[in-house]
């Protein structure tokens, strides 16, 4: 039998983690499911932040075929793809004060839902972040790395991590350091999980949402296809019913 080649390790690794979080994250995701749907259900608003690659999964959900309308963008100031030197969203990641501020940005408040990505949980904007909403009585859904976040120390005065601050954990299932597959000779895994299983698991999120609304028998706020005859007049209508909580439109 032939030795399985790079690609083969990784979705290997990829495929078993997926299982292990399908199986490991029922609970937690039903739980997760269940403030969104509340928050749908009585006229709240949904947001969304992570820096850096965690942003993904924000994008995922936002504007989005089969995608929650609700879910409203937090943008990473300095901390995405574009900035220049890119090094730099390494280090603003860690400026204190900075999550509240990108917070305070917002229309969040007492009743909303954060939902909020951080592989490895210990950087101050996440924390920061996650702590002025629980402050603001606004409900906080981590997306993080139990198995990272519990390899390393707090990069936060607290010494808080994400976890510590949610009111939901959802583990993504990503080993120490995301990388998944080892190479004899190469002292750097390669191979990244955290965006395959995050993504997994907010798409999941929003199934699990749409079911339970459907079986409230509440029609969900979700963004069809504009490339699909029809589509463009059913995304107008349901924009325009839930306008007040969608921001990222102006």
């Amino acid at each position: 039998m032939a030795e399985p080649t790079g690609a083969d390790r990784f979705f290997a690794e990829a495929i078993a983690t997926l299982e292990r979080v399908r199986e490991q994250q029922a609970g937690n995701l039903a739980a997760a499911a269940a403030l969104l749907v509340q928050a749908v259900a009585s006229g709240r608003q949904i947001f969304s932040f992570g820096a850096s690659h965690s942003f993904m999964l924000t994008e995922e959900l936002v504007y989005r075929t089969g995608g929650l309308m609700l879910v409203n963008p937090i943008y990473p100031h300095g901390m995405n793809l574009m900035v220049r030197p890119m090094t730099m969203t390494s280090q603003l990641e860690r400026v204190l004060g900075l999550g509240a501020e990108l917070l305070r940005g917002t229309a969040i408040a007492a009743g909303d839902v954060l939902l909020l990505a951080s592989v490895s949980g210990r950087n101050a904007v996440a924390i920061d972040m996650a702590q002025a909403a629980r402050d603001q009585g606004v409900k906080v859904i981590g997306i993080t790395s139990l198995a990272y976040t519990n390899s390393v120390t707090s990069r936060h005065p607290s010494g808080h991590k994400v976890l510590d601050l949610c009111d939901v954990v959802l583990d993504n299932g990503a080993p120490a350091g995301d990388a998944a597959v080892a190479f004899e000779g190469c002292p750097q895994p390669v191979g990244p999980l955290s965006s395959v299983t995050g993504l997994a698991l907010v798409n999941a999120l929003v199934c699990s949402v749409v079911d339970e609304l459907l079986r409230r028998g509440i029609e969900p706020p979700i963004f069809q296809s504009s490339n699909l005859d029809g589509g463009d007049a059913w995304n107008a209508r349901l924009l325009a019913e839930n306008r007040d909580r969608i921001h990222y439109m102006t």
